[in-house]
């Protein structure tokens, strides 16, 4: 058994509306569709989160605070799970055939998070790891709230202030309000409504390079999991910190203060100047990005996926260039120069370094 307390992000996802959906459907059809969706968040939340335990038709889970040291990625994890949730919801109701209540009913079947800040024990006892802790009982306190009754909300994403403190975002659209709990006290809370956030990412075009149309490929591994090797080549200040002297990176648009599509970096390197722009942007999975430098002008993805027990990362990086033309010639030009330069594999071998040093 061991007692020692830790700091970090508590995330519990439930999901709504289950309740009153099995008290109305078959048992045997509820229990295999909220199996498959319990599947998806887990299947999520395990890129970063520990799975703490599955709670019915909620999983609680958790993440050392060195784990997660920018805030910005669990606010994308969480983001990316709901997406991943509602697409499967939607695409089971479209493909069944089944008339019954259950199958009938998966719609009214939503999302809600909360997430809060602070000191938790684990405990391992018999094998069986479980987190105790006051801040342990408030999140779960936290479920019962009145955000839907002051904003009719079906799914948001509930933050402590503590939490909302620790992330750092300037998010619009919230709704603040204090819940109270016998023993916890008036605990502050800022909600947000996740659906909007649903549907600019459904709406978002996707720009991936196929196979074929890339020009330039590289692979590379990394020993961390998807979510930190994400962080340190996304985040602006990162990148500077691994580049060092071969690029300076600075943040010029972020819209709504997010990274994200839309986004633009500005790279100072020697003389040069290079202006990236985001394209696309799928956290953990994928990003593609527009960049243009004294003449060249390519498109860029980094392909992140997760090996063995998801505690390394495969990069891909695919390249295609628009300039200089003819593109032929241009295409020998940049395979000759990685070739004896090798930038990329610098930078990732450097990222990797640091990423080793800082756990």
């Amino acid at each position: 058994m061991t007692s020692e307390t830790e700091h970090g992000y508590l995330v519990l996802a439930d999901i709504s509306g289950y309740t009153s959906y099995l008290a109305k459907v078959e048992l045997d059809h509820a229990h295999e569709i909220l199996t498959d969706l319990l599947a998806v968040i887990v299947d999520q939340f395990k890129q970063a989160l520990t799975i703490s335990k599955l709670e019915g038709d909620a999983v609680f889970a958790n993440i050392n605070e060195t784990g997660m040291p920018n805030g910005e990625r669990l606010l994308e994890l969480i983001e990316t799970t709901y997406f991943k949730f509602r697409q499967r919801r939607d695409a089971s109701q479209r493909a069944t055939t089944c008339t019954c209540r259950a199958c009938q009913s998966i719609p009214s079947l939503d999302l809600k998070f909360f997430v809060h800040h602070g000191d938790y024990i684990v405990q391992n006892i018999s094998g069986i790891r479980e987190l105790v802790g006051s801040d342990v009982n408030l999140i779960h306190r936290l479920t019962k709230n009145h955000v839907a009754e002051a904003t009719n909300w079906r799914a948001y994403i509930l933050f402590t202030q503590t939490a909302f403190d620790c992330i750092r975002l300037p998010l619009e659209g919230l709704h603040v309000q204090n819940e109270s709990y016998e023993h916890l006290g008036e605990i502050p809370t800022l909600s947000l409504d996740i659906h909007p956030r649903f549907d600019k990412m459904l709406k978002n075009q996707r720009v991936v390079i196929l196979p074929e149309e890339t020009d330039y490929r590289l692979e590379w591994d990394f020993d961390a999991p998807p979510h930190i090797v994400w962080d340190w080549l996304t985040d602006v200040k990162r990148r500077s910190q691994s580049m060092g002297e071969n690029g300076h990176w600075t943040s010029i648009t972020r819209p709504n203060g997010r990274s994200g599509v839309g986004a633009i970096n500005h790279c100072a390197h020697g003389k040069g100047l290079s202006e990236e722009t985001i394209l696309d942007w799928h956290p953990f999975d994928y990003v593609t990005c527009h960049s243009v430098d004294t003449g060249n002008e390519n498109r860029m993805m980094y392909l992140l996926s997760p090996l063995g027990d998801g505690g390394r990362t495969h990069l891909e990086l695919r390249i295609k260039l628009f300039s200089p033309k003819p593109l032929w010639l241009g295409r020998i030009f940049m395979k000759l120069m990685f070739a004896k330069e090798k930038p990329f594999e610098h930078w990732f071998n450097t990222t990797n370094e640091m990423i080793k040093a800082n756990k």
